[in-house]
C-alpha cells in the first residue's frame, strides 16, 4: 500500500477519516493524497462555459486551496508525503479519475450516515464511492485516537466470486495484529441448512493460510442486521464486506448490504468490489 485518498469537504467528519489514513500511512510508509471536489451549481457551470462566473470561480479555487494547504500542515500528518488537489468536477466522477490517475490503493472517507427518507431521497457520496469504487474503501465514523484494528469481522457467503475481495482483505489486515472473524449470516430469505454453511465456510478457508481466524454461523432477521449484531457481539473494530457495485434499477430493488451498513454501522466499514 503506496498511496491513501482521502476526499474532503473540511468537515469534522472528513478530518476523522484524514486522522485514521495518516495512522495507516505511518505503518506503510504511504502517501496520503488528499482530494478536494468544488461541484458548481448547474447554472454557475452553465455560467463557467459562457465565461460569466471566472471570478467566482477562481475565488473558490483560491479557498479550496488555503484550506488544503492549512489542513495538509496538520500535526498528525507530520513526516507524511502529502499532496492536496483541488478541482471542479462531480464527487464520484473526480474521486475515480484521481484514483486512477494517481494508482491508489485504499480510499478513506468519513461519514455521518443517513436514515429514513433522506437516505432514500439523498444518499451519501461516501455511499456512492463505496457502490462505484474498485478500489478498497475504508468508512470512518468517528474520531478513532489509536486506529489499531484486533478484530475484523468478515461477512460473506463465502462463495467463489469472494476470495479475491477477501485476499485484499487479508493484504490490509497484515498491517495490524488482527484476528478474522469469518461469519455467514443466516435468515428466513438465505437459510442453509447447518452442515451445508459449515461445509462452504471450510472449503474457503482451506484455500488461504490462516491462522489467527474464527468462523461462525449466525442467525437473524436479515443479513444487515446479522452483521451488526454479530459485530457488536465480539465489539469488532472493523466490518469487512465485498459489495457488487449494483446502479440503476438493480440497485434500487435489491438495495445493498454495503452501502447500508456504510450508513447505519457505528464502527468503520471497509468494502471491496468483486
Amino acid at each position: 500500500m503506496k498511496r491513501i485518498l482521502v476526499p474532503t469537504d473540511f468537515s469534522k467528519h472528513a478530518e476523522d477519516a484524514l486522522k485514521v489514513a495518516a495512522q495507516i500511512a505511518k505503518k506503510n510508509d504511504a502517501e496520503i493524497v488528499i482530494l478536494h471536489i468544488l461541484e458548481l451549481p448547474s447554472q454557475m457551470s452553465d455560467a463557467i462555459l459562457g465565461g460569466a462566473s471566472i471570478p467566482e470561480t477562481m475565488l473558490f479555487m483560491k479557498k479550496a486551496n488555503e484550506t488544503l494547504d492549512e489542513i495538509a500542515s496538520k500535526s498528525f500528518l507530520d513526516g507524511i508525503p502529502v499532496t492536496e488537489i483541488a478541482k471542479i468536477d462531480k464527487p464520484i466522477h473526480g474521486i475515480t479519475q484521481i484514483s486512477k490517475e494517481h494508482n491508489i490503493d485504499l480510499i478513506v472517507m468519513g461519514s455521518h450516515g443517513s436514515s429514513g427518507l433522506e437516505e432514500l431521497l439523498i444518499g451519501s457520496n461516501t455511499e456512492k464511492v463505496v457502490r462505484n469504487s474498485d478500489i478498497p474503501v475504508l468508512v470512518i465514523k468517528k474520531d478513532i485516537a489509536n486506529f489499531d484494528p484486533k478484530n475484523v469481522v468478515f461477512a460473506s457467503d463465502f462463495t467463489e466470486e469472494t476470495k479475491k475481495p477477501f485476499e485484499k482483505l487479508l493484504k490490509f489486515t497484515k498491517l495490524f495484529d488482527t484476528k478474522l472473524h469469518l461469519v455467514m449470516i443466516c435468515t428466513p430469505n438465505s437459510f442453509k441448512p447447518t452442515h451445508v454453511a459449515e461445509k462452504a465456510m471450510s472449503d474457503f478457508v482451506s484455500e488461504f493460510n490462516l491462522t489467527n481466524y474464527s468462523t461462525q454461523i449466525y442467525n437473524d432477521t436479515n443479513i444487515e442486521k446479522g452483521i451488526l449484531n454479530f459485530s457488536n457481539s465480539i465489539n469488532a473494530d472493523i466490518i469487512g464486506m465485498s459489495t457488487h457495485g449494483r446502479t440503476g434499477f438493480a440497485h434500487f430493488f435489491n438495495g445493498s448490504i454495503s452501502e447500508g451498513l456504510v450508513n447505519h454501522a457505528v464502527r468503520p466499514v471497509i468494502t471491496f468490489k468483486i
